[in-house]
């Protein structure tokens, strides 16, 4: 029996296959999938180890720690049967199916993630609770993100002109000292300011930028996601700088930039799982560039192609040959660590894309610096 073949039968087997099929050879990958299955199914022998119904305690894997591993660790038909045997065989999605347990729960990342891979299976009054959930976590990625977004594309400090706008961090202090000096006060030692003077700040005029943010909605990108439509509402609300556009894809691409100032309705239009066209994701921002040496691509993938790699490399080579500059993104969110497939990645920086992964702080400061 081949090693592969022995590893899927000791998924389907579980662990008391162990002795029979020496371990079945499980990687990390294989184990991960084991440890998803085994929280679903080992249910059926009784082991009361994994039983975590409706459970928001902390534990080795929570529920929605596990919606967030199965919609990573494997393809979208078997999450869908995944899906359907918790809920109908176990009633383990109650977390996020159910309207008073959701209203116990705290929102946080985690939580929104699970909300996002299952909202398919919710009722419209449960609809109702997860925005307010997906509202409280955008609400506070907001507060922690916005200054640092918006705060490299303020525009530079003139120290040779003067500025009505009296900001505290404008302050001439020199200028202000030499021009007030005839009210120095000798018998007092002290300096009256009548007339303190400020810097400007230089805000180039310049035509917009457009900026396209393509982001891949396969499961292993679901804190990207989330990252890319709170970042993407902060370049939409910088319109004197910038022009942007926001599109989810997988097989296909969903437009959103009708909403991309409001990360919430953003969010409830993204189904995370599913195949991955990122070849067809750039043909489409290709298709609305309307000034090549003025426009980013951001693309927010794992760089894992479903349809054929030449058709993606054809298109990456025809966007930077007309002078788009495309940023391909293999992470974009506050850690910054990526998993991705190297040898596309490699590929696309030969052909002269940039490929990186960043925080959303980092990824404003390189904009920042293309569009000034």
């Amino acid at each position: 029996m081949s090693a592969e073949r022995r590893a899927r039968w000791r998924l389907i087997l579980g662990s008391d296959a162990d002795g029979a099929l020496d371990g079945g050879g499980l990687d990390g990958a294989g184990i991960a999938r084991d440890r998803a299955l085994g929280f679903l199914y080992d249910r059926e022998q009784g082991d009361e180890r994994n039983v975590r119904r409706g459970s928001l305690d902390d534990s080795a894997l929570n529920v929605p720690d596990w919606i967030n591993d199965v919609h990573e660790l494997f393809p979208r038909r078997v999450v869908e049967r995944l899906e359907s045997d918790a809920l109908e065989r176990y009633g383990l999605l109650e977390i996020v199916t159910d309207q008073k347990v959701l209203q116990r729960a705290t929102p946080n990342v985690t939580l929104l993630k699970a909300v996002l891979s299952t909202k398919h299976l919710m009722s419209a009054e449960v609809l109702g609770e997860a925005r307010r959930i997906i509202r409280a976590v955008v609400d506070d990625l907001l507060r922690q993100l916005a200054r640092d977004v918006r705060s490299p594309f303020t525009g530079a400090l003139d120290r040779r002109r003067p500025s009505r706008h009296r900001i505290a961090s404008n302050f001439d202090a020199p200028a202000t000292i030499r021009r007030n000096l005839r009210h120095f006060d000798a018998a007092s030692g002290r300096l009256i300011i009548s007339e303190p003077l400020f810097f400007s700040r230089v805000r180039r005029h310049i035509d917009r930028w457009q900026v396209i943010v393509l982001v891949d909605q396969s499961g292993s990108m679901a804190d990207s996601v989330i990252h890319a439509a709170v970042t993407a509402s902060i370049f939409t609300s910088l319109n004197t700088l910038l022009r942007t556009h926001l599109a989810v894809f997988d097989t296909n691409v969903v437009d959103l930039t009708d909403t991309a100032a409001d990360p919430v309705e953003t969010l409830m239009k993204v189904q995370l799982g599913g195949g991955t066209d990122i070849g067809q994701a750039l043909r489409w921002a290709e298709g609305i560039i309307d000034r090549p040496d003025r426009a980013i691509v951001v693309l927010i993938s794992d760089f894992v192609e479903g349809a054929g790699l030449g058709d993606l490399l054809a298109v990456v080579k025809r966007l930077v040959d007309s002078g788009v500059t495309v940023l391909g993104l293999a992470a974009l969110d506050s850690r910054a660590v990526p998993g991705y497939d190297r040898e596309t990645a490699e590929r696309l920086v030969a052909l002269g894309a940039h490929v990186a992964a960043m925080t959303p702080h980092e990824l404003a400061e390189w904009v920042a610096a293309k569009v000034k």
